[in-house]
């Protein structure tokens, strides 16, 4: 997702929180709700990181919502949809006023499953800010699931504590298949494609194999980093997707730690392969390298705390269905 915008006229009192808040808005977390702001100002500031540019993708629909007065964002996804072979959706975001009534938005929530299961089969998901209380209320009161919880790590580059360099290189696109089968062994069962029942085990490993390989490949990602040690079997990588700064928010380009996994033949490479992560942001001159991960990922933890990484934002993972 791209990186929040900040524009238009905005009110003394609105500028401040924009000022307050835009370090979290473009590092922390893929969007933030604001409620403290009139409606308007969340759907053209910062509605769902991407409101700027929101509605005009053909996929992109913004529903009202029933018996509330707010509106839904919600865009379907295709490529996920073909691959699942049903209709998948991700809801952007709620926008509704501070004042929204708590049993109208649980009954709006309820009312948006029911539009789209009038369409159909279909699956839908949403990453929701853990401040975003009203939002994650409501869904959960309307029959949407949670999923997953997540931390939102960022490392300011220019600060970070790099060990000595480690022998990496870019994966080539005809190892796309190796590294597919790296990324499904690599089981996590917490992550949100294993740990949603709709998925199941042998649909989620499929297709986090996949990801991989299209990353490999030179789609969804900038690079895939693998080891580059001599007799060393490439049994671990690390995929990199790249923002540039905002015009309205300078310094807020980043690398992203897109997807990663390490299987038993390259044991402690998570680390030496985020910190090369890290280097080659500073190459980039990109300020900042973000990484999410589960809240149960200890060892990921571990990697952050030892490489300089902080905690940025909490979001979960809710979705529904109507394949019960």
């Amino acid at each position: 997702m791209a990186s929040p915008t900040v524009s238009g006229p905005a009110s003394p009192v609105d500028a401040a929180l924009v000022a307050a808040r835009a370090e979290a808005l473009a590092l922390h977390s893929p969007y933030l709700f604001l409620r403290e702001l009139p409606l308007a100002a969340q759907q053209e500031q910062f509605g769902t990181g991407v409101a700027q540019r929101f509605g005009s993708g053909a996929h992109d629909e913004v529903l009202a919502m029933q018996g509330a007065a707010g509106q839904w964002l919600l865009q379907r996804l295709p490529w996920d949809s073909d691959y699942f072979g049903t209709p998948t959706y991700r809801l952007f975001s709620g926008l509704f006023g501070a004042d929204a009534d708590p049993a109208g938005l649980r009954m709006a929530a309820t009312q948006l499953r029911e539009t789209l299961h009038a369409r159909g089969d279909y699956y839908a998901f949403s990453v929701v800010p853990a401040e975003d209380t009203a939002l994650l209320q409501a869904l959960t009161g309307g029959g949407w699931q949670l999923i997953e919880t997540r931390l939102n790590f960022y490392c300011p580059v220019a600060e970070a504590r790099l060990p000595e360099p480690a022998a990496v290189r870019l994966a080539r696109p005809d190892e796309a298949a190796h590294i597919g089968r790296i990324s499904a062994a690599a089981r996590n069962v917490y992550d949100r494609f294993h740990a949603d029942p709709w998925f199941g085990e042998a649909r989620a490993d499929a297709f986090l194999a996949r990801y991989a390989e299209a990353a490999t490949a030179g789609a969804y990602a900038d690079a895939v980093l693998v080891p580059d040690e001599p007799g060393l079997p490439v049994d671990a990588f690390l995929a990199i997707g790249d923002t540039a700064a905002t015009a309205q928010l300078p310094g807020t380009g980043h690398s992203r730690v897109l997807l990663t996994a390490v299987g038993p033949a390259n044991r402690g490479w998570h680390l030496k392969l985020v910190a090369e992560t890290v280097r080659r942001a500073a190459g980039l001159s990109l300020p900042y390298v973000l990484m999410t991960t589960q809240a149960t990922n200890r060892a990921v933890f571990r990697t952050c705390e030892k490489l300089g990484f902080r905690l940025g934002s909490t979001t979960h993972v809710l979705a529904c269905h109507n394949r019960w």
